[in-house]
Parts: structure tokens; sequence; C-alpha cells
């Protein structure tokens, strides 16, 4: 550990600022958005700019002490956090710069999707990223980014321009197309084992006003809607995302008298023209009569906050995850016993389409590497109460075990907890020896390890 006349010096550096454990504030800045993650870190460092970085990274390393990078906080092993080390936090470092023209913005490295989504929609504009606006940017981009908009604008990743990076020696570089291009290719799905990223580059797209919301039925007919879903949605326009649910209704603004129950659905978004979207969603009208529908024109922040209400930061959260080629009738059985028996109101199972604009980028253009695939399932034990976690983690692996015979191998990073590293190296594939090699140029001490870890190339 550092002698305290070293952390004393490093305090007064910084432009930000540094709790520790006998700080008034230091149980509340040691919470992120898993409740189920309790760690205990020597210090937090809240970096105010790029220099704050570089003196953390520095520093953290010259102490040899564990250090973690937390961006907005959500990751699902808590990877922003560490025990007895030091966390560089970046939640102060949220600017957000829009060129309308170009259409690309830049952000901050500790912005939240909110942040861009609310000043992006102020031009029309959007870029795609997940289904949570409370989510980090940094962490979502990094591992791939899957949301709303996969299926007609790609993942975040195969829309990141450039970014900008602290790296494990406390130097800075640019990432792009046109400079250090190896590393670029490495940010674009392999986590945040190659340095700190301070600022992003975005490729921004034509999204003001979406159709879209959920539709719900009952369970005893999940077979048949999931059967419809798995032929519907991969011939379904691009501008049409959905991704299918199981799920308990919460309260408001649901009818009261579904308040509670546990159903399918699927969740939409439409981008496309205004006037085309009653004829899009004719087919599914058609399919049959749901329980409960709310789809209609929406704003893209409303859109993408929907979720935000129900799942507030510190509840307890256990994920497991796949990628899926194809939804056989084996895999629906299961997903139909494992949906009918959810063990919490804020427990659910979600299979993203990942199919369109995403798959016309191959397994090797970036680290991502199941490009052929065409959903990426989470299942999740959520609860607030802290007595249930045996309850939500024995569901959640119990239903992952079932489905993972039916599975492509390898899962989204950011639907992970601490796997191990065959799972990683499961994750990408080929891919994982160039990883590697990148990682051995840019953190050869891999110091850059509180992540998916990508060991340095031996």
């Amino acid at each position: 550990m550092p002698a305290n006349n070293n952390v004393g010096a490093f305090k007064a550096s910084l432009h930000g600022e540094l709790i520790q454990p006998n700080d008034a504030g230091y149980d509340e800045a040691r919470k992120i958005y898993n409740g189920m993650i309790d760690k205990r870190p020597r210090m937090i460092a809240y970096c105010a700019d790029v220099e704050d970085v570089q003196r953390a990274v520095r520093f953290g390393r010259e102490n040899e002490m564990l250090t973690a990078i937390r961006g907005g906080g959500h990751n699902g092993g808590g990877l922003g956090l560490c025990d007895d080390g030091l966390v560089v936090d970046l939640s102060k470092m949220n600017d957000v710069a829009i060129d309308s023209e170009a259409r690309t913005v830049r952000v901050g490295g500790g912005c939240t999707w909110n942040d861009v989504d609310t000043a992006t929609h102020e031009h029309g504009l959007a870029v795609p990223a997940g289904t949570i606006s409370t989510t980090g940017v940094a962490g979502l981009t990094l591992g791939g980014g899957v949301g709303h908009l996969t299926r007609k604008y790609g993942l975040t990743i195969d829309n990141l321009l450039a970014a900008d990076l602290v790296l494990a020696d406390g130097s800075t570089v640019t990432a792009s197309a046109e400079d250090n291009e190896e590393l670029y290719w490495a940010i674009r799905g392999g986590g945040g084992n190659f340095g700190v990223v301070t600022s992003f580059v975005f490729r921004a797209h034509p999204v003001h006003t979406n159709y879209a919301g959920p539709t719900l039925w009952e369970l005893d007919q999940a077979a048949e809607v999931l059967s419809w879903y798995r032929e519907f949605i991969l011939k379904a326009p691009e501008e049409l995302g959905g991704f299918f649910a199981f799920l308990v209704v919460p309260g408001p603004p649901f009818p009261e008298h579904l308040h509670g129950k546990a159903m399918c659905g699927v969740v939409w978004c439409y981008t496309g023209p205004m006037e085309k979207a009653e004829e899009v969603f004719k087919p599914i009208r058609e399919f049959g009569p749901p329980a409960f529908e709310h789809v209609g024109p929406m704003p893209h922040p409303m859109m993408q906050s929907m979720f935000d209400v129900f799942y507030p930061p510190g509840l307890q959260w256990y994920w497991r995850a796949d990628f899926v080629n194809e939804i056989s009738d084996q895999a629906i059985a299961e997903h139909v016993r494992f949906g009918s028996d959810i063990p919490t109101g804020h427990s659910t199972m979600h299979m993203y389409p990942i199919d369109g604009a995403a798959h016309r980028i191959s397994n090797s253009e970036t680290p991502w590497a199941y490009r052929e695939s065409n959903w990426a399932q989470v299942i999740v034990g959520v609860d607030p109460n802290p007595a249930n976690k045996g309850k939500i983690i024995d569901w959640t692996k119990s239903y992952f075990d079932a489905l993972h015979p039916h599975s492509a191998g390898g899962a989204y990073v950011n639907f992970m907890m601490d796997e191990g590293q065959e799972r990683v190296k499961a994750t990408y594939r080929d891919n994982y020896a160039r990883l590697a090699r990148i990682k051995k140029r840019y953190d050869p001490d891999n110091f850059f390890r509180v992540n998916q870890n990508i060991e340095p190339a031996g």
C-alpha cells in the first residue's frame, strides 16, 4: 500500500476528488448499479479531466495497486469496483458535443446514455446503444453495444469512429481507422483491457420518434408466441427491432389487473417512416390478440429510458448469457419451463435480435466473434432484497444450464459475471489470440485486469 505522504501528494494533485474509507461519502461512493456487489476499495479517484486519469493510472501502477475503471457503474459483474485497490471514476467527465452536419458526436468517458440521447435528440439523431439510459457509455461500447437500433444500424462498436485513451504507462493515444489501427480494432469489443477511454467519437443516425412499446401475452401462449417470433423477427424490415421477454408485470403505467402477473412479450422499436408503421405492425396484430399492447409514437430518449424506473440502482443482480443462432423447439420448451417459474418480480429473460446490419460485418473485422448469431440471450435474477440472493442465483443458473446446450457457445461480454478465462476465450473465439497480442503491446503487465480479462500473449 502507498505511504500516507504519497496518498496526500496524489490527492493534492487531482483536479477532482479522492475518497477514502474514513471519508463521510465513502459508502455512497463505493455503490454501483448491482447491489449484490459489495467491495471496499482503498480509494476512489473522481477524475475531472484527462490529466487526472493519467495521474490516477500512474499512481496505481507505481504503487502496485489493483485498479478498476468505473464509468456508469452498470457492469453486471461489478467490474468497475475492486477490494483494497484504486477505483478510477470517470463520471465527472460527461461532456457531449454534437456535429450535426457530419452526424458525429464526441462523448466523454464518464457519460451515461441518457446524456448522449438527450443531446443527440435535439438534432434528430441517435447513436445505437442499449435499453436502459442510466448505463455508462464506456462499458457498453467497449463490450459491443446491443440495443433497440441494432438491426438497422448495427452494434455500438460498428458506429465507433475514434477514441482517446490513457494507456497503462499513463500516456495518451488516439485510436481510429487511421491512427493505431490495431488498438482501434481491439477496443471495438475487447472491453477495458487496453486502456482508459476518456472520450469517444460516434457516428449518429437520423432517429427522432419511434413507433414503439410492449406487447404482452398470457404465459400459456408462450410456446406459440416464441415459435412465431423466431421466424417473424428475422424476416421483418430492419427498421423494426423487438426483443422477446419473460417478465413479471410491474406497477403503473401497466393496468392494475396485470400487476404482479408473469407473462411473455416483445418490446418493439420501429425507426422507419411513421406513415408505414401500421403496415409493419399489421402481421404482429394478425398473429393473435395480445393481453396488453401499448405501442405508438415515442421520442427516442423515452424509449431508451422506458425501463429505468423499474430497474433503479441498488437491486441485487445475477446474470447468465449466451449467443443464440437458432431457437429450436427443444429450447422453446425449456424457455417455457423456466419462464413460467420466474422467482421474483424483477427477474427476467431477454432475447435481443442481433441480425440485420450487425450481420454485415465479418467476425474478424472486430473482436465480436459471433456475427452469425441471431440473438444475444440474457437471463437475470433480480430482486431488491438480499435475502432472495440464493433464489435468484439458483433460478438463473438452472435456466442457463438448461439452455446453454442450445446456444452458439460464447456470450456478450457485457452480460457476463466472473465466469473464468475459458468463458472469455469462448466468447472471442479465433479473435482471442489477436487480442492477446495487442494486449501485450499496450498493457504487457496486465495492469488493466479488473475486467473480462484478456491475458497478454506469452
